[in-house]
């Protein structure tokens, strides 16, 4: 079975292809647009996406060596995300649909992101546990079986992604932040600025007071060097993550651990939860780089996997801006 892909919730335009778990094409156009504006707008993502949309299609079907007529199965992200963003890949999505009278499956996003897990070629044993984190997420998953979810835990505030954005627009540096402060950060010495590492309860996060630290900080020493307070906000982050993932193998008996989103391509990130796996003697999944961030290829791979269980969505579904994995559930359950 060949899927198409397509991926529009914030500011990458994504289109993947795979046959069957192979995958075809994988083309991502990252919106720059929004660096001046330290954050996506999302008027402008939904803008953009529209004129990019079919000529990126073109490109993955040529890059695929496939028509359209080829296609089996046609999924799109249709939550959670910006309404606007995902209305475009949406609506492109049912009007491919209906004209080559194909199959069409709405996706939620989130588990797009667990199923980049299985593009590696191999699957965690279930229940496994998958923290989630990025820019507009950071949750912590317990994945009974295939498609039956337990939140565990969210952030309450910031997510970690949007932690990383705001404290580098602080700094004066480029949106997205999370590259650039990992960059910075190669060159700062660790220990020389103190920033708290939070302590929510139990299997929840919260950045907004790390960020808030940050924000006095380089109030108060406007001479501060800018790799230094990029090393220890990053140490600080990433360690409040291995924190609460710790906590919760210790209480759930989990030996299966996967990482997922944008911030899961950060290597500091990779580095300590290779040492804590090691330390706990579990296995770790994190994708390639590549099927870290927003993609195609784990909406087609996710659409596919929920399409062999219960069909085609209708092609009256809406556009949804918040939606949890246990409501997708629900829903094709």
């Amino acid at each position: 079975m060949v899927t198409l892909g397509i991926e529009t919730s914030c500011d990458e335009t994504a289109i993947g292809i795979i046959e069957n778990d192979k995958i075809l094409a994988n083309i991502v156009s990252s919106q720059i647009a929004h660096s001046k504006f330290g954050g996506v707008v999302p008027e402008l993502a939904a803008r953009n996406h529209i004129k990019i949309i079919m000529p990126l299609t073109k490109v993955a079907l040529d890059v695929a060596a496939k028509d359209l007529k080829d296609i089996d199965l046609i999924s799109v992200t249709r939550g959670p995300g910006l309404i606007g963003a995902l209305l475009v890949g949406l609506s492109f999505s049912k009007s491919l649909a209906i004209a080559l009278n194909k199959p069409f499956i709405g996706v939620n996003h989130l588990e797009g992101h667990i199923y980049a897990l299985r593009l590696n070629r191999q699957t965690p044993q279930y229940p496994y546990l998958v923290l989630l984190v990025s820019g507009g997420h950071t949750e912590l998953v317990l994945v009974k079986k295939e498609f039956v979810y337990h939140t565990l835990g969210k952030t309450t505030d910031d997510a970690c992604g949007e932690a990383f954005d705001k404290v580098a627009k602080l700094m004066g540096l480029p949106y997205p932040g999370g590259p650039y402060i990992e960059k910075e950060a190669k060159n700062g010495r660790l220990g020389t600025v103190k920033f708290p590492v939070p302590k929510p309860k139990k299997f929840d996060f919260s950045y907004a007071g790390l960020k808030t630290a940050v924000l006095y900080y380089t109030r108060d020493n406007p001479d501060y060097n800018r790799d230094d307070v990029a090393v220890n906000f990053q140490e600080s982050a990433l360690e409040h993550l291995v924190q609460v993932v710790k906590r919760a193998l210790e209480s759930k008996k989990i030996r299966h651990l996967g990482i997922v989103g944008g911030v899961s391509a950060n290597m500091k990130l990779r580095e300590k939860f290779n040492r804590l796996a090691k330390l706990m003697n579990v296995k770790l999944y994190i994708p390639d780089v590549q099927h870290c961030t927003d993609n195609g290829v784990m909406i087609a791979l996710a659409g596919a996997q929920r399409f062999k269980k219960s069909g085609p969505s209708d092609l009256t579904i809406d556009a949804v801006a918040r939606e949890g994995l246990e409501q997708i559930a629900s829903l094709h359950s």
